[in-house]
Parts: C-alpha cells; sequence; structure tokens
C-alpha cells in the first residue's frame, strides 16, 4: 500500500525545520510521498500577513529539489477556514481507500485536537503521526498542560508502536516519532527580517531570495 505524510500549516514562511521534519519522518516511515499543503485560512491560528499565493509559491521554491515531496494547493482552492477534515475527505475522495495517509501533527497540537472541528471522523481518513523532540520524551507527562481524559483516552485506543501497521491500513491509528528538531520557527524568521538581520541558512536560499525579491516581513 503506497503511504503518503501530509505536512499542512501555514508556511509563514516555509524554513528548513519543516523540511528537515517531513524528510526525517519520511525516512523513519518509509513514506513514498509526503505532501506539503498550505492553509489558505488557518481556524486555530489568526490569520497569516503574508497572501497565501505568497506561502504557497514559497513552498514550492522549498520543495522542488527533492522527488519525494510534492505540493498540494486543495485548501487554496476552497473558501472559508481550511478545516483538516475537509482536506482529508478530498485527498480520500482523489487518492481512493488503498491509499495510507498519515497526518503529521506536533505532540502539543495534538493537546489541543479535541477542539478541531469534526476531530472524531479525522482517524475514519488518515492516520496521525505525532511528532516529539527527543529532549522532551523524559516530560510527556507535563503536568501543567496534560492531555484531556478524552484524548487521553482516544490516544490508547488507536495507538501503535509498530510503524509497519501504517502500510497495512489506509487510516486509524496514532503513533509517536522522535527526532532531532532544528531549532527554527517561521516567527522567530519574521521577527529577524523586521530586524534586518540575517536569515541566510534557516531556509532554503531560493526562499530566502523570494523573500526578498518581495519585500516581505519587512
Amino acid at each position: 500500500m503506497k503511504a503518503i505524510g501530509i505536512l499542512g500549516g501555514t508556511f509563514d514562511p516555509i524554513h528548513s525545520g519543516h523540511l528537515r521534519m517531513a524528510q526525517a519522518l519520511a525516512d523513519q516511515l518509509d513514506f513514498d510521498e509526503v505532501r506539503f499543503i498550505p492553509a489558505a485560512t488557518p481556524p486555530h491560528k489568526n490569520k497569516p500577513g503574508t497572501s497565501a499565493q505568497h506561502r504557497a509559491t514559497m513552498v514550492q521554491l522549498a520543495i522542488a529539489n527533492n522527488p519525494m515531496f510534492t505540493f498540494d494547493d486543495c485548501e487554496l482552492k476552497r473558501s472559508g477556514a481550511s478545516y483538516t477534515i475537509d482536506t482529508l475527505e478530498t485527498l480520500r475522495k482523489n487518492l481512493g481507500v488503498q491509499t495510507s495517509l498519515s497526518l503529521l501533527m506536533g505532540s502539543d497540537a495534538f493537546k489541543q485536537f479535541d477542539t478541531w472541528y469534526r476531530w472524531q471522523d479525522i482517524l475514519e481518513y488518515c492516520h496521525i503521526v505525532l511528532v516529539q523532540r527527543p529532549i522532551k520524551m523524559s516530560h510527556t507527562s507535563n503536568e501543567s498542560n496534560p492531555l484531556s481524559k478524552t484524548l487521553e483516552s482516544f490516544l490508547h485506543q488507536h495507538y501503535t508502536e509498530n510503524k509497519h501497521d501504517l502500510h497495512d491500513a489506509p487510516a486509524g491509528l496514532i503513533t509517536m516519532q522522535q527526532f532531532q528538531a532544528l531549532d527554527i520557527s517561521s516567527t522567530a524568521i519574521r521577527e529577524a527580517m523586521q530586524h534586518g538581520e540575517s536569515i541566510r541558512y534557516l531556509l532554503p536560499d531560493s526562499v530566502m531570495d523570494y523573500i526578498h525579491l518581495h519585500h516581505l516581513y519587512q
């Protein structure tokens, strides 16, 4: 069964941290493809200050040299909030049931998963891969912000430690992966630009050149 990882986000801008995470998880989980899906109007964040078209172009530039990475503009074609469930329904309709889909998600973001629109339906369309940095593994029971009882039960019901399970079924499972994340954020890049600081080596040169060409984040 073909296995595809799904990485969504505002990508404002996309940076080397996103790319490294996608590559590491593709290697660890034997993905055939990682699909980057920029959000037009993210429901859980403030509206991005950069247009969807600029953000989409930067994603395309960033992934151009990696044949495993693909770009998907399905959320940019829809009006209204970019709900994950709508995207998954579209992907499943286009790809059929013989493709394994894995939604890549930070473990911190999962703590708010039960606030997502139609969150209980999401595993009908995909698996979920929770991403943790190794340094945090000893603090998974963060007492200041633990998982709700609802999510804790949801996680236990669907959890697997066997990565091969993700290839044997198209959807329905949750697993957890660690990788050594690069300490880079889109917010830090935007702030560096506003202070006239160099952003070289934080993102691909093609994206940096595009930012300078279009005077973004200044």
